[in-house]
């Protein structure tokens, strides 16, 4: 099980650092947001540039971990349709390994990722609780490893291109406003508050603001994790039952 795991993993790894042009494109971005539409929410709500930031960025790493990680099934659908997946699916290898090394490679990369984020806030000017910061990372990677396993459970179940486009920008919108992530919700009216704990991202995001501010004893840390950790448990299994019964 270890052994076939880490053996898809090193594959990935290697498939997706032969060719790193995807995973830094996804920090374009969080690193654009962060360059043009902070400010304007440092100018409106009269905050400095590093106050700012500390409020700012843990939204734009859960922005990444949700639709970085996400648009992941576009690259299984295709292995589905030229038939790797398939040949993949009925050799001898332990079947959830297949799924494991491909999400556990999606959650490495997402780290990655979140450090090179976090880096340019700070050559920015951001002040943040460094344990605060390494603790969100690691909220981050759970995040991806949900999102991965929506991405890859949709792209088996759906095997359609087209049809993921349209889930994905059917909940893209309400998702990321009810998220927070891009303006706190503490400005919405209550109606929507209420509705935005709901919202599986509003956790991480609040979560990754009392980190990044250093209050690490708030209680919205382990809501968060215990949220993105059971919703990553249910999706991975998801995805994994989807490619056994691809296998027959």
């Amino acid at each position: 099980m270890i052994g076939h795991t880490a053996l898809f993993l090193g594959y990935e790894l290697r498939n997706t650092f032969r060719n790193p042009v995807w995973p830094l494109f996804g920090i374009v971005q969080p690193v654009v947001y962060l360059l043009l539409f902070g400010p304007l929410v440092a100018g409106s709500a009269g905050q400095s540039t590093a106050d700012m930031l500390t409020a700012f960025t843990p939204g734009m790493l859960v922005i990444t971990a949700l639709f970085g990680s996400i648009g992941v099934g576009y690259g299984m659908i295709y292995e589905l349709r030229s038939g790797v997946l398939e040949r993949v699916a009925v050799s001898p290898a332990w079947r959830p390994s297949i799924v494991l090394g491909r999400t556990l490679r999606d959650g490495v990369v997402l780290v990655l990722q979140s450090v090179a984020v976090v880096l340019i806030a700070l050559a920015m000017g951001m002040r943040a609780s460094l344990p605060g910061v390494a603790i969100t990372v690691l909220l981050i990677a759970v995040t991806g490893l949900f999102a991965s396993g929506i991405g890859y459970g949709l792209a088996l179940s759906l095997r359609d291109e087209n049809g993921m486009a349209q889930i994905m920008q059917f909940f893209a919108l309400p998702i990321m406003l009810l998220s927070g992530a891009l303006l706190p919700m503490t400005l919405a009216p209550e109606w929507m508050q209420r509705v935005a704990v709901l919202n599986p991202m509003y956790h991480p995001v609040v979560a990754g603001r009392a980190l990044f501010a250093g209050d690490l004893t708030d209680s919205s840390i382990p809501v968060a994790f215990a949220v993105m950790l059971v919703l990553a448990a249910l999706t991975v299994t998801w995805s994994v039952r989807s490619l056994r019964r691809l296998a027959g």
